[in-house]
């Protein structure tokens, strides 16, 4: 059995109404913004304000979290 990887993530962007999370290993998450609430409701300035972890994405400002692996498995905030 194949062990489970962890991606990291290496960029953030927002782009029609999608996060989009670039990976170190050329792959990009793309998910839609509204699976995010607090996201969604944001000013761009807070949205761009934010810090990759090596599990994920955190916006502090937002107290919102957001795993790759989340990402990955199509997980919406809750």
């Amino acid at each position: 059995m194949e062990e489970a990887r962890q991606y990291s993530a290496v960029s953030v962007s927002f782009s029609e109404g999608n996060l989009v999370v670039e990976l170190e290993d050329g792959r990009s998450i793309s998910t839609p913004l509204n699976w995010y609430p607090k996201l969604l409701l944001a000013s761009q300035e807070a949205r761009r304000n934010y810090e990759i972890s090596p599990l994920g994405v955190h916006w502090l400002e937002l107290d919102e979290d957001l795993s790759v692996a989340g990402m990955l498995a199509g997980r919406r905030s809750r």
